[in-house]
């Protein structure tokens, strides 16, 4: 890492709506001005960049990343934006453009798109998509997405929306070119075509993090093999930090807990010893202290070679306090430390 390209760190939410003990789930209105202050506070504190995920269930409050991150492009300055993710799939890439282009207009330059095919599989039914087409969908999408970002007019013939024939797609980005990153989940075939094309890669890790070692690896060799320079790497994580490692743990746990039996139900069922598990020095959750959190990110970037951490925050219904708390200890204690160790 250098000066002028240091390693990054930000913070990204889904906006779930965990229930409480009581069952009553988080109210969304409150919520996304809750996700607008952490953008705000991240900003303020120095983070690099801030994401916003799509769902389009009851238990999720955001439905549509571009609108929320517009809002926060208001009150932010420097901090970057981006969808985590946009699922591409059951999306017309032309209004994907549009919607981040002017995203990219309102932040002055800010703005860029994380494409997935969609973990969560509601919006296909939703917008009219056979699931039988799940792989068919992103790769058209995704082909005219970057061409409607190089080109313009476009002429396009795919197979999963109308044509089109020198069509002109407005309005353009501040930037030259809007950055697209590829979001992966542990599919080596995705990471094949993020090599491929050329595309930043995100890799969200959600099982032991030395298993995508060889994913990393097989996305460096896919793009040199198409005569491609390899771009970065991200890496996306569940999070929560405090001052001490025991007291991020018991805070964290009965909260995350919440949030895999909720929001994560393939998941199942989370108790304390796998949760102490995860939470370990080669687990892939980042819960405990601001030491902790920068040895493990150091550890991971030695066998994932990453440039960039996103730190999912909020998590199953912790407080707006303990959650703003965290932010700045990633902000102030984790990133400053990061930054000098790999200067070393």
């Amino acid at each position: 890492m250098s000066a002028a390209n240091p390693f990054e760190i930000g913070i990204f939410t889904f906006g779930e709506l965990t229930r409480n003990a009581g069952g009553k789930p988080m109210d969304p209105a409150t919520r996304v001005q809750d996700i607008l202050e952490w953008a705000r506070v991240a900003d303020e504190a120095g983070l690099d960049v801030f994401g916003v995920g799509e769902h389009h269930r009851e238990d999720f409050a955001v439905a549509s990343p571009p609108v929320v991150l517009a809002a926060a492009a208001a009150q932010t300055k420097n901090i970057r934006l981006t969808s985590t993710v946009t699922v591409l799939s059951s999306a017309d890439p032309v209004r994907v453009f549009e919607d981040f282009a002017t995203l990219d207009l309102i932040s002055q330059g800010r703005a860029e798109i994380t494409a997935g095919r969609g973990a969560y599989l509601e919006s296909f039914p939703l917008f009219g998509q056979n699931l039988q087409r799940y792989d068919e969908y992103f790769d058209d999408r995704l082909e005219l997405l970057l061409k409607i970002r190089d080109e313009n007019p476009v002429s396009w013939n795919g197979t999963t929306r109308p044509p089109l024939h020198e069509a002109g797609i407005w309005p353009r980005p501040v930037q030259d070119s809007l950055p697209i990153w590829a979001a992966v989940g542990g599919t080596p075939a995705s990471a094949v075509r993020a090599g491929k094309l050329g595309l930043p890669l995100y890799l969200a890790i959600l099982g032991g993090p030395e298993r995508f070692a060889p994913l990393a690896e097989l996305y460096r060799r896919s793009a040199v093999a198409a005569g491609r320079q390899p771009g970065r790497i991200g890496v996306t994580s569940h999070f929560y930090v405090e001052e001490t490692s025991q007291g991020a743990r018991d805070t964290f746990f009965p909260h995350y807990s919440s949030y895999i039996g909720q929001n994560m139900p393939r998941a199942g069922h989370l108790d304390r010893s796998a949760f102490d598990a995860w939470a370990s020095a080669r687990g892939a959750l980042f819960a405990g202290s601001p030491a902790e959190i920068v040895e493990k990110i150091l550890w991971e970037h030695e066998i994932l070679g990453h440039t960039c951490f996103l730190a999912q925050v909020g998590l199953g219904g912790l407080s707006q306090a303990q959650t703003l708390r965290s932010i700045e200890l990633l902000a102030t204690e984790v990133l400053p430390a990061v930054r000098a160790a790999l200067k070393k």
